[in-house]
């Protein structure tokens, strides 16, 4: 997309932009031949042009509307039809001019369920999510900007991500943003995950939503909807959220609704967040799901050690190789394994081990809090059977680490300090977008491109990183070739990531800390096989 203060645009080729625009949503079914009349005269009116091209549209083939589009938006900044040429209020044009090409949401509805019926799921999957891609709403064209690599570890192969798809905000922007919050008595819609989002124009503080398209989704009887993640982390990346606008909660319930969704779509993997402050996502307020079409490096690793229960005979138990405490349960039984989850849950909830610092409540001021919780994600597994890993969390903090007992500690706050969620709990790192520059900064020195001591200043942007730099520089010197320095930067990030697992998981990856970890499954009723 197109960045404010673009090139000069003029009547002529807006209009023509206009047609190029028309022919791409013709050409990716978003539109049919009757439908472009309308969508023309609609989006002349919003870009005030008086009259449509005249003349020959070139014939093209463009794999993303993003170049067009951001000659429409310098064109609508040019003409005073944007508030202000910042990123937020391109963003919210641009969704408005891709909503006006997109088909209603029922008609989207009946083409998924038909796509499923004469071709599959899988098919209706994949034309809902090129859909999503097509009209914008998954910004490909940021998406790609994200730095991504694989970093060996003893755990497999973790993937690192810094996430730069996310523009900064300008000063002015920002500026901006400030003086509105005071003016801004909206609640509505009540989060961005709630129902009322489709179709909705957008605020400065609210992304714009006429590009969203969604489809019902049955689990356990309740109404749900399913939509594609706007940031797509990884391949398909969905996110299914509940009708109502009521908080997170991971309770037996919880298990009836994976399994309805990896039987309705097979292909998928889902799993929810935590449902606890500290170890939970960035949304507990609206209860959702996360799901889509990626092996995870969690689900790559393999069993380390086997269990067994006279009561479930059934099912297969194991504890993953993994640096947080992962329970990985599989059967053919679906009820065994919904009920037997249930009993992990409820035993785990009330589970204390003192020797281990988990305390299942504490209670401040009188009044009894919670702390222990899972991060559940279920599967289809290679073998036929439903496979669920539970990832047991605890939210708890303390003087020496007020951030969370089991939370990356202060010493990794310079790489990775946001909460662990999901994604992260299965090794997929989402790093923020400041590291890009700081590690090129931390490249120079291991070259020599910048002199530096442990005795000298670091820039301003470095300083967070400078016992780390010292230890860099130690083992690795001031000589190493461009190559060298960034395969070494990635490797080491690599290792720091690790460490941030480490730190979340409640059953540490030494000798005591799976002697506890066993010490609960021996509470349990298991024994080792």
């Amino acid at each position: 997309m197109a960045q404010p203060g673009g090139r000069t645009v003029t009547e002529d080729q807006a209009a023509l932009a206009v047609e190029r625009l028309l022919q791409f949503a013709r050409q990716n079914g978003m539109i049919e031949a009757l439908d472009i009349y309308q969508s023309r005269n609609a989006l002349l009116e919003l870009l005030r042009l008086r009259a449509p091209y005249i003349g020959d549209v070139p014939e093209e083939r463009m794999d993303s509307p993003s170049a067009v589009l951001g000659e429409l938006l310098d064109y609508a900044a040019e003409k005073g039809i944007l508030e202000a040429d910042t990123v937020t209020h391109r963003d919210l044009l641009d969704a408005k001019i891709m909503g006006l090409l997109l088909p209603r949401p029922s008609e989207v509805v009946r083409q998924f369920h038909q796509n499923d019926q004469l071709f599959g799921m899988e098919t209706a999957t994949g034309q809902f999510y090129k859909l999503s891609i097509d009209s914008n709403y998954i910004r490909m064209d940021r998406i790609q900007k994200n730095e991504y690599w694989l970093a060996p570890t003893e755990y497999g192969e973790f993937e690192i991500t810094i996430n730069l798809s996310k523009p900064e905000k300008n000063p002015r922007e920002i500026a901006m943003l400030k003086s509105a919050a005071d003016k801004i008595t909206s609640h509505y819609p009540s989060c961005m995950l709630c129902i009322d989002n489709v179709g909705y124009q957008g605020r400065l503080d609210h992304p714009a939503r006429q590009n969203l398209r969604v489809f019902p989704v049955k689990l356990d009887g309740e109404q749900w909807y399913f939509q594609y993640s706007p940031y797509a982390y990884y391949d398909e990346h969905c996110i299914v959220f509940h009708e109502k606008h009521v908080p997170m909660q991971i309770s037996k319930f919880t298990f009836y609704r994976l399994l309805d969704f990896i039987e309705q779509f097979p292909h998928y993997f889902i799993g929810s967040n935590a449902d606890l402050p500290i170890v939970g996502g960035s949304i507990l307020d609206h209860d959702h799901f996360q799901g889509g079409r990626h092996q995870f490096p969690m689900e790559k690793d393999s069993v380390e050690t086997s269990f067994r229960h006279p009561g479930w005979k059934d099912i297969k138990v194991g504890i993953v190789n993994w640096p947080m405490s992962v329970l990985r349960i599989s059967t053919h039984q679906r009820h065994t394994l919904i009920k037997f989850c249930e009993t992990i849950l409820d035993m785990w909830k009330t589970y204390s081990d003192p020797g281990a610092e988990i305390y299942a409540y504490t209670e401040p001021n009188g009044k009894k809090v919670p702390h222990n919780t899972i991060t559940p994600i279920a599967r289809n597994n290679g073998r036929g059977e439903y496979e669920i890993d539970l990832v047991l969390r605890n939210n708890r903090t303390s003087q020496e680490h007020p951030d969370g007992i089991f939370h990356p500690h202060q010493n990794l706050h310079h790489i990775k300090k946001e909460n662990i969620g999901l994604i992260e709990v299965m090794g997929v790192a989402v790093l923020p977008g400041r590291l890009k520059e700081e590690l090129r900064g931390i490249r120079n020195i291991l070259t020599g491109k910048q002199k530096w001591n442990s005795t000298g200043s670091l820039p301003a942007g470095l300083q967070k990183h400078k016992e780390w730099i010292n230890w860099l520089v130690k083992r690795y010197g001031q000589s190493l070739t461009e190559e060298e320095a960034e395969r070494v930067l990635q490797q080491e990030t690599g290792r720091k990531f690790k460490q941030v697992l480490e730190d979340s998981g409640v059953f540490k990856r030494t000798e005591e800390g799976q002697a506890a970890f066993r010490r609960f499954l021996g509470h349990l009723g298991f024994e080792k096989m």
